[in-house]
């Protein structure tokens, strides 16, 4: 499984700019906060790809893996707030939960 195998590039944008989440922009200030925790998943992926070592890239994994979670919890929150539309829960959590498993994979699969 090649880096590039595993698209993250996806959540960012989505998250950004569903059309369901666009009621989050006008209260508690979450779109940006999500955008911002999704698309620092992405970027350390790639800074930690680029590093000497695996051990440093791993470090940078980890570091995605907690910014996913950030995005997990923004979305649950506004979801169950109601601020995160029926249509696009599914969706936008689907996604997040797909990225932070194959980043999660990638980061066992380095350890070995």
């Amino acid at each position: 499984m090649t880096l590039h195998a595993l698209d993250w590039s996806h959540l960012p944008p989505r998250c950004a700019y569903s059309g369901a989440y666009v009621a989050v922009r006008k209260t508690y200030g979450l779109t940006s906060q999500t955008r911002r925790a999704a698309f620092s998943a992405a970027v350390n992926i790639v800074e930690g790809s680029a590093r000497r070592s695996t051990k440093e890239f791993r470090r940078f994994l980890d570091i995605s893996l907690s910014s996913l979670s950030e995005v997990g919890y923004a979305l649950r929150f506004a979801y169950e707030a109601g601020i995160l539309t029926e249509e696009g829960w599914p969706g936008l959590s689907d996604l997040q939960s797909r990225a932070r498993f194959l980043t999660w994979q990638l980061y066992r699969a380095l350890g070995r």
